[in-house]
């Protein structure tokens, strides 16, 4: 296990595991891993844990996360083990029960393999993609066979699997991309908007996270858990019955956790999952789905263009080597039944390149394509680009296809900035204008969001349908008024940064000026004296309660309020506490190789200390906030201070010095450095609002909503 897996254990955070290491000659060494992440025996760290006071019993999901990560066989097929188990507890109960209390570990491992298979043929088909538990593979999984069914007792066999998956899924997150939740339920959403589901497929289906939010839709209340989102105007009931589930995906592994995270999370769904690739070996060819749903891989070059040139779902014109997402979008048409609805996640490039244009321009012509919806940048991965869903309807259904597509752009709903984006408002952009668009055929524009267009309008040489081109512009920042407020703004506040301009004070370097000549000290050294604590930032997670906004390393160079946000708890494992900012604190950038000092006002205090930030807390007795501050700023101070990467600067906060003077004296510098702190700070106002006069001027006098005069 690693210090990140002692810390959950423990009810830690990962530096209270540092300093165990650090501070105890007796902690576990390490058995494995490497020198910057090194591993530890399990058994050990629960001795040594015991033996402090500082772990009474390990949890029962933590002791089945610890044997799953650390089985011979490997952590994804050691989940693909627990998961046929946890669905054995779930199907067959009583089958389980008399075999847990009355086979040897011999006998447990023998007998599973034929119990499993019947358990996953009848509850997934008899082409499930759930292979290799064999006797041999079981062999050394007794003990992980289990405590997952001892932990499917206590919290559910679903929901234990859920945890386990989850954990799997956020310790590589390089080897996954899993949808996200909130992408997930708005897309299906979307595709339940003409009525209940009855056959869904996602053809990349990954973990599941797209199926299991189309189960989720149908039931949004299972017992014990609250909706994610709240109701919007317009949501018609679900039905009852619990819609068919068909998933595919090359990577076999992610088609059995998906088979079994489904067929353990839908009970009562049919539930066919399959491990191939689907466009070059659809394994539902037959199908006609009520939606399809999926979230293709991007730019992918080895899809199968030179085989399937012949292939008769290229309804729309043969997709170029370079538009591998426009094939996945004829699959998806392929596989629906005339009017059943596809959403598709794809990247904002498909709805522009040239490549491309000639079946894009098909989709319009037919009434295939009905929306295209811009998501905000890190609304899913790859986060640092704003991705489009797709909404398109089969052609041939009761209602004819309308020339017309709907174009939406959420990100100025969702707010500035993907640590402060509003889901709750992207949903509600999304929704309400597809929902409106589908019933009436149109829908009334609102500048800057959505538009609906005349198919013939956009049949031109590029076919270009990216939201943003085509959505027009809200008036120029807020529109005259908004400007003449900040032209007010503006002359207020250059008039107070006139008041508050510093005089240049005695210069001491003139013949016969008396140079300052301090005794001096450092921040390491009145840390030891406790003069001042010091606190390294970027720890905490979020909790049930409302987290505190994070102030981030931006933020105090900017001066700027918090605006980070803390990152959620992994499942299964208790909020990490953030530390916390007060009033006379203060903060310092470690990274960048910029002179900056920011003492926390009363507006800041409360905001958890973000990454690559240390704060400073000093005893007000012995030392003013603002001298210390000032003094820190020093651009000698910080040089001497600093080591130099090769790619970047980094400020060894103990290193910087100041000097040792009375409170008095610090009082009187202090004053003159706060002085300075407020013109700084008119100075970067004056400079944000006339950035935004100008634009907004420019933007105006280009649009027309304001005249040259």
């Amino acid at each position: 296990m690693t210090a990140a897996g002692i810390a959950r254990l423990a009810g830690v955070g990962r530096a209270a595991v540092s300093n165990w290491r650090r501070r105890h000659a007796d902690f576990p060494k390490p058995v494995g891993g490497t020198e910057t992440s090194p591993a530890f025996a399990l058994r050990d760290v629960e001795q040594w844990l015991r033996d402090q006071g500082k772990l009474a019993e390990v949890p029962a999901r933590e002791r089945v996360w610890q044997q799953l990560v650390g089985h011979p066989a490997g952590a994804a097929a050691a989940l693909r083990q627990a998961g046929a188990v946890l669905l054995l507890v779930q199907e067959r109960p009583a089958a389980w029960r008399r075999l847990r209390a009355a086979a040897d570990d011999t006998e447990l491992t023998g007998v599973l393999p034929a119990l499993l298979e019947s358990v996953l043929t009848g509850r997934l088909g008899p082409e499930h993609p759930v292979r290799g538990l064999t006797r041999a593979a079981l062999a050394h999984s007794a003990a992980l066979v289990r405590a997952a069914g001892d932990l499917a007792a206590t919290d559910g066999a679903a929901e234990a699997y859920g945890f386990l998956l989850g954990r799997h899924l956020d310790a590589n997150p390089r080897q996954y991309t899993p949808t996200p939740p909130g992408p997930a339920a708005l897309m299906a959403e979307l595709a339940a908007t003409a009525g209940p589901l009855g056959t869904v497929l996602d053809p990349a289906c990954g973990a599941g996270a797209l199926l299991t939010a189309v189960r989720d839709q149908a039931h949004p209340s299972p017992p014990g858990h609250r909706p994610s989102t709240a109701p919007l105007r317009g949501e018609r009931p679900s039905g009852d019955t619990a819609p068919a589930l068909h998933g595919q995906d090359v990577d076999p592994d992610l088609a059995a956790l998906a088979a079994l995270r489904l067929a353990l999370r839908a009970p009562g769904a049919e539930v066919r999952v399959r491990a191939a690739d689907t466009l070059r070996a659809d394994a539902f060819p037959q199908l006609a789905a009520d939606a399809v749903l999926a979230h293709p891989p991007f730019n992918e070059r080895n899809w199968g263009h030179d085989e399937l040139a012949y292939d008769p779902r290229w309804e729309y014109g043969f997709p170029a080597r370079t538009e591998s997402e426009l094939a996945w979008v004829q699959h998806a048409l392929a596989r629906l039944r005339p009017g059943g609805t596809a959403v598709l996640l794809m990247p904002p490039a498909a709805a522009s390149r040239r490549s491309g244009r000639r079946i894009r321009a098909d989709l319009l012509r037919r009434g295939a394509l009905r929306a295209v919806i811009a998501l905000p940048a890190g609304a899913a991965p790859p986060n640092n680009i704003p991705l489009h869903l797709w909404v398109l309807r089969k052609p041939g259904g009761r209602t004819p296809p309308v020339p017309q597509l709907l174009v939406v752009d959420t990100a100025a709903p969702a707010g500035p900035g993907r640590d402060k984006l509003d889901w709750q408002s992207v949903r509600a952009t999304a929704l309400d204008a597809w929902r409106d668009f589908d019933r009436d055929g149109g829908i009334e524009e609102v500048p800057g969001v959505r538009r609906s267009l005349a198919a013939i309008d956009l049949l031109g040489d590029d076919v270009d349908l990216a939201p943003a081109r085509h959505l027009p512009p809200p008036a120029a920042a807020g529109g005259p008024a908004e400007l003449a407020r900040v032209h007010d703004r503006l002359t207020a506040t250059l008039a107070r940064t006139a008041e508050l301009t510093p005089l240049p004070g005695t210069d001491t370097t003139a013949p016969g000026a008396a140079t300052a000549r301090w005794p001096q000290t450092t921040v390491g050294e009145l840390a030891r004296s406790g003069a001042l604590v010091l606190r390294a930032g970027g720890a905490g997670t979020a909790g049930p309660e409302p987290a505190p906004a994070v102030l981030t390393d931006h933020d105090v160079l900017g001066g700027l309020a918090p605006s980070g946000t803390l990152p959620e708890t992994p499942a299964g494992t208790p909020p990490e506490e953030p530390v916390l900012v007060q009033e006379g604190d203060v903060v310092v950038p470690v990274l960048g190789g910029g002179a900056t000092a920011r003492v926390v006002d009363e507006a800041t205090a409360g905001a958890a200390l973000g990454r690559n930030l240390t704060l400073l807390r000093p005893d007000t007795a012995a030392l003013d906030p603002w001298f210390l501050a000032g003094f820190l700023r020093g651009t000698a101070n910080n040089r001497q201070a600093s080591s130099y990467a090769s790619t970047a600067t980094r400020l060894d906060v103990r290193r910087l010095q100041l000097p040792r003077l009375p409170l008095a004296e610090q009082r009187r510098y202090g004053r003159r450095f706060a002085d300075l702190a407020a013109f700084e700070s008119a100075l970067r106002l004056a400079s944000r609002l006339g950035e935004q006069l100008v634009q907004g001027l420019h933007d105006g006098l280009t649009d027309g909503t304001v005249e040259p005069g």
